[in-house]
């Protein structure tokens, strides 16, 4: 990692809260409509319905309260109540407007590298959603460029690179999900830094990859950053 230039940092679940909210707010969603079905069948086709749609509608939280909506009306066999659905609508809105909370180390470990890397923040989902949690974050003037992202895979990241004229091997990815934000990078040949959240969800999940440890690490505290790089 001695040729790094510029470090790029996801923000759902690296940077502030988000996921707990998700499975917060699905958890009312399934109280909605346990008169039709169980809790754990519930969430098994809101998941369904949710892989579904995610080439329509993409990552975020208005998908998500789309694909509720949906899930609510299937399951029901079209019978649902008007002011259940008006309900989902506000779990959908309640969603978005979560307040931002930091995780732990987030201001002093950018506060760090700010002034020794060109930050970037490179996070996936839907535009309006991100630019919100940015601006309530306060974290803006940390960072040099912003980049929101419908999706993390190979290309994207080739042309994120492309738009920072970087090579690969200039560029690392923090973040806490190993398919978006890791294994993409590596298989680049950029290096990339797992912090693993406590909670994340499902479509996220992935077996553990047998990747070079030269091009990637796993800690379990953002603040571990400095120190990690400073003996690289």
């Amino acid at each position: 990692m001695k040729n790094i230039k510029v470090i790029a940092f996801d923000g759902d679940d690296t940077l502030w809260v988000n996921e707990p909210y998700y499975q917060e707010t699905e958890t009312q969603f399934c109280n909605l409509l346990t008169a039709y079905l169980p809790e754990e069948e519930i969430r098994k086709v809101l998941f369904q319905t949710e892989i579904e749609n995610l080439s329509l509608y993409g990552y975020g939280a208005k998908g998500f309260t789309l694909s509720m909506m949906e899930t609510a009306l299937k399951i029901s066999e079209n019978r649902l109540e008007p002011a259940v659905l008006q309900e989902i609508i506000r779990l959908g809105k309640t969603l978005l407007d979560k307040p931002i909370e930091l995780l732990d180390g987030v201001q002093s470990v950018l506060a760090s590298l700010q002034n020794r890397y060109e930050l970037v923040l490179a996070t996936k989902g839907d535009l309006l959603d991100q630019e919100r949690k940015l601006f309530k974050s306060g974290l803006n003037p940390f960072f040099h460029h912003i980049e929101i992202m419908s999706n993390k895979k190979e290309d994207d990241y080739e042309k994120l690179l492309h738009h920072l004229d970087i090579e690969p091997e200039e560029f690392l990815m923090v973040g806490n999900s190993l398919p978006s934000d890791i294994i993409p990078v590596v298989k680049l040949g950029g290096f990339g830094i797992h912090v693993p959240y406590h909670t994340t969800w499902q479509h996220e999940e992935v077996a553990r990859h047998n990747l070079d440890t030269k091009y990637y690490r796993e800690i379990e505290e953002l603040s571990e950053i400095p120190e990690l790089l400073s003996h690289e």
